[in-house]
């Protein structure tokens, strides 16, 4: 069973067949030849009985009158009749004495046939098998009689060889048409079962060559289908076009026509179909469908890795496919290659935090969660480094997906450094504007501590031209507080330096509070000078925030002199100078730190709060502001991570309330 469970389907049912018939046909030519064997042997010893019966009545009256010429003369022609002379061997006859009265041999008479087979007292008849000579005959007996009385009897040899010889062609003629029928059985199952499997061959070619990778295999689709060929399918040539038969099942109707899903269903379709019949037709079908739909499906997925890889090749971006687990790069473009000045195999055999060795672990880690969390996460200028640790700003776009079974992380890297430059610039410019306009508070600052230092200097210079000795308390008093006052003025000189130097993006644990008093020690006097006054309720332990104290200052800078020139516009459309207050306040909520910047000027007008965090967009004289503060100030909070709102309505003051996360 195992041999036969290994041999192809179509020899299966080939054997099967043959078998079957085969076992039935010989069964039935056995059973006719036992038939007709057993009526040719029946059918010859009644002939002999025939013959012996017809001897018998016709010579009882040659053996009571002694005519014996008469009786061999009789005898002679029983036995010499047409076929009978092939048929019967000998004939004799005997008389009650078993004395030999006629016979037809031609030679002396077998002395042993006289006694060999003798009828039975009880019996009218005897056969039995005897032999003569060196052959065999079937001797058959019949009584002669007369009235009531047995006169004598007539023997009758068959010849055993001459039946024997038609036994012979009887098998031969038998096995003869046995043979035929195995043959046509033959040629009969195998042409069934060729015919029957020939759809599953077909199918196991197709299938063949679909595992080699060979989708463009021609598909028999029978006599319907003559001179079809893949273009004559609308959903083969535009791939946009969504088939019923391919995408889903359309619903009622005829014709072309579109479902509300946008699907198509041609009112004739060239190439799916469902024919009835046998299951191995419909199976044939139903695989050809398959076969067609996965051409589709290629079609459809070789145009999209096309499409998509060009967009990976040609994207005006960096783009990296980072493994999930190990964040090593699997695959980067010719962008990547570009701009970070390395090898294609040199950035396959690196981790993508390598990329920003300074905060690649504290980022990798976020950078992992997030985007497995959050799917699509956007990073804004981060610091990398291309080949030769030349550091440069991009924002990273990436977007976790699985590939080939494994978690997989797609990172789009834009260049921004020329932006950041600009936008670093652009800060720049507004703080040297800032101080520009607070020089009178600044100079005013420093001119106290000159003025004291001045007075030292003036006092002591005084003694010595008098030539008087100056007490030594006295003169460490003057020392003292000159060396305060240098002290202060170096503090004002060196606040001023930091706050104008150009800010790194770099990030540190800094604290909220320290920011606002640098900013006041610049901007305090100036505004006493305008008649503002400033409320301070800062908060005495605040946790620090991850940020840097030059881009720090430069918001509570902003909000503050944001807040001076409102007040100054409402005091100008009161036609009045009351002054006015603002009010810093920071504070914890939760794992927020916040800073708040109240004043009491003219409010915000509704119409106008969401524009103001806006570039270019000022309430005031195009001559007085480019609109440029409040936007600078919205971008670095949200570099920053944190949040910037804005409360209040006009005539009522504003409030801008900034928050950050804490880095405790």
């Amino acid at each position: 069973m195992k041999s036969f469970s290994e041999i192809s389907l179509k020899n299966k049912i080939f054997f099967s067949i043959l078998a079957v018939i085969l076992i039935i046909s010989v069964a039935i030519a056995f059973l006719a030849r036992w038939i007709l064997i057993s009526s040719l042997l029946s059918e010859l010893e009644l002939r002999g009985f025939a013959i012996a019966r017809t001897i018998a009545e016709h010579g009882s009256g040659y053996v009571l009158d002694r005519n014996y010429p008469q009786l061999l003369s009789l005898i002679f022609d029983g036995a010499q009749v047409k076929e009978r002379k092939h048929l019967i061997d000998y004939i004799f006859i005997v008389d009650q004495e078993n004395r030999v009265l006629s016979h037809t041999f031609t030679h002396a008479f077998p002395d042993e046939l006289r006694l060999a087979n003798q009828i039975p007292a009880n019996d009218n008849k005897s056969v039995r098998l005897l032999a003569v000579g060196k052959q065999a005959a079937y001797d058959i007996a019949i009584p002669i009689n007369e009235g009531l009385y047995r006169i004598g009897t007539v023997h009758v040899g068959l010849n055993k060889g001459h039946i024997e010889n038609l036994v012979s062609k009887l098998r031969f003629t038998f096995l003869g048409f046995i043979s035929l029928v195995i043959v046509i059985v033959f040629i009969v199952s195998h042409r069934i079962a060729k015919y029957i499997t020939r759809p599953i061959s077909r199918l196991t070619e197709i299938s063949d060559e679909l595992s080699r990778g060979n989708f463009e295999i021609e598909l028999d689709r029978g006599s319907a289908s003559v001179g079809w060929e893949p273009s004559d399918c609308p959903a083969y040539v535009n791939l946009d076009l969504r088939c019923s038969h391919f995408d889903g099942s359309l619903g009622s109707g005829e014709g072309l026509h579109s479902a509300p899903t946008n699907m198509r269903m041609c009112q004739q379709c060239v190439f799916y179909r469902k024919r009835g019949g046998d299951e191995v037709a419909q199976l044939a079908d139903s695989f050809h469908n398959m076969v067609w739909s996965i051409k589709l499906y290629r079609r459809r997925l070789h145009e999209s890795e096309e499409k998509y890889r060009s967009l990976f090749d040609s994207g005006p971006d960096a783009i990296f496919v980072v493994d999930g687990n190990t964040l090593g790069i699997i695959d980067a473009n010719p962008r990547a290659v570009e701009l970070y000045g390395y090898q294609k195999s040199e950035l396959i055999t690196k981790s993508f935090l390598e990329l920003s060795p300074n905060h690649g672990r504290s980022h990798g880690i976020s950078f992992a969660k997030e985007t497995d969390a959050r799917g699509c996460v956007l990073y804004q200028k981060v610091l990398h480094q291309k080949k030769g640790d030349k550091p440069f700003f991009v924002n990273l776009n990436a977007r976790h997906i699985s590939l080939k079974g494994k978690p997989t992380i797609i990172v789009a890297a834009t260049d921004i450094t020329e932006i950041v430059e600009k936008d670093a610039q652009l800060i720049q410019a507004s703080k040297m504007k800032s101080l520009g306009e607070m020089s009178a508070g600044i100079a005013h600052e420093l001119n106290q501590p000159l003025n004291a230092i001045k007075m030292g200097s003036d006092f002591l210079t005084m003694m010595m031209e008098r030539s008087l000795e100056i007490p030594k308390d006295q003169l460490q008093l003057v020392a003292t507080e000159m060396s305060i006052q240098v002290d202060r003025a170096a503090d004002i000189i060196n606040t001023l330096r930091a706050f104008g130097r150009k800010a790194d993006l770099i990030t540190e644990k800094v604290d909220i509070n320290k920011a606002v008093r640098q900013v006041l020690s610049i901007v305090g006097k100036q505004l006493e000078l305008e008649n503002i006054s400033i409320r301070i309720e800062l908060a005495e332990e605040i946790s620090p925030i991850l940020a840097h104290y030059n881009r720090l200052q430069q918001v509570f800078f902003n909000l503050v002199v944001n807040a001076r020139d409102a007040i100054k516009a409402k005091n100008e459309i009161e036609l009045q100078n009351t002054g006015g207050l603002i009010t810093i306040r920071s504070h914890e909520s939760g794992s927020q730190v916040v800073a708040e910047i109240h004043d009491n000027g003219t409010g915000i007008q509704e119409a106008v709060r969401e524009k103001i965090f806006e570039p270019f967009f000022t309430t005031k004289e195009a001559s007085q502001c480019m609109g440029l503060g409040l936007a600078i100030t919205y971008g670095i909070v949200k570099d920053y991570g944190g949040d910037i709102q804005v409360l209040g309505r006009e005539g009522e003051g504003a409030t801008f309330v900034v928050s950050f996360s804490s880095a405790a």
